[in-house]
């Protein structure tokens, strides 16, 4: 006489569980740009970061949501974490890299560019910067300069006391402020610089990309061991004018956003074959970053939603 008493549990028991899965869902979808924006941000790989929230999602699905004061606090740790543990793994991968090893670049909507501190954190200047941070240093700094998150927030997502994060932001903040390009060019101008660079380019104006580029310029060129790129960085005006000077005829040069700034993304036919970023310098190209690591063009086909 039992049996249709605990099948009504039963039943209700699976319906209290997939409304709270459904509740786990939406409250990851809702965050999940930010969550890969941080995780991004972290690894400076859109690969790892999505390998980083599928095991934020796995987490999240299994934590008993009564206990959550705050959703978006609790997944930004979760993702911090896996962040954390990804980014010491792949530190030792780029040990072993072959040549220079630049961001994984991210088609990004034109809009970006207007939060400016947003696309300054995911540009390719200030990723390469956040490069030399220690792991937890890098969390912190990202966690508190770029997403604003309290102290106690931090403190709980690196395991460290607040008055310890404190100082780890001040120092990360005096290292990143060292290094971080001295001037944050708008998205207007850069559109312009890149404008006359890829005519002088096409057209082979060689005395045109010398007026433009500064005197110390370094480009910076990921193959990644996959296709042809210079192993070091090229340094100097007249170098690197002579390696743009060598790009294929046959290839097609066109505007993109790229990381939250106008870019290059030159084609041979079809087929993507660099992204080029720059880094622009009192009215001067002082950074050419050049992606041609086949593995690391697979987005550059469709826009990547970034957010804070």
């Amino acid at each position: 006489m039992s049996e249709p008493t605990e099948r009504c549990t039963d039943t209700a028991d699976d319906h209290a569980r997939d409304s709270r899965r459904d509740i786990a869902t939406q409250a990851f979808v809702a965050h999940r740009n930010l969550l890969f924006t941080v995780a991004y941000e972290m690894l400076g790989s859109a690969a790892d970061a999505e390998d980083a929230l599928q095991e934020t999602w796995l987490r999240w699905a299994d934590v008993d949501l009564d206990t959550v004061r705050d959703q978006r606090a609790y997944l930004v740790r979760i993702t911090t974490r896996q962040a954390l543990s990804r980014l010491r793994t792949l530190r030792r991968r780029k040990e072993s890299y072959v040549g220079p090893w630049l961001p994984e670049p991210l088609l990004t909507a034109p809009d970006v560019a207007e939060d400016v501190e947003l696309a300054d954190s995911v540009s390719m200047a200030m990723l390469l910067v956040l490069e030399t941070l220690a792991p937890t240093e890098r969390a912190v700094f990202v966690l508190r300069e770029v997403f604003d998150l309290g102290y106690d927030e931090i403190a709980e997502a690196v395991d460290k006391s607040p008055a310890a994060v404190r100082q780890i932001a001040h120092r990360a903040r005096a290292h990143v402020a060292a290094r971080r390009p001295r001037e944050v060019i708008s998205p207007a101008d850069t559109r312009g610089a890149l404008a006359a660079f890829q005519q002088a380019i096409e057209t082979g104006d060689l005395k045109t990309l010398l007026d433009m580029i500064a005197p110390d310029v370094v480009l910076l060129t990921d193959g990644g061991g996959v296709v042809r790129a210079a192993l070091v960085p090229v340094v100097g005006a007249d170098e690197v004018a002579q390696v743009l000077g060598r790009i294929d005829a046959e290839m097609s040069l066109g505007p993109a956003h790229v990381n939250g700034y106008p870019a290059l993304v030159l084609r041979r036919g079809s087929d993507i074959d660099t992204v080029m970023a720059v880094h622009i310098d009192n009215g001067l190209i002082a950074g050419l970053y050049a992606v041609r690591n086949p593995e690391k063009l697979s987005r550059i086909d469709r826009e990547t939603a970034v957010r804070r």
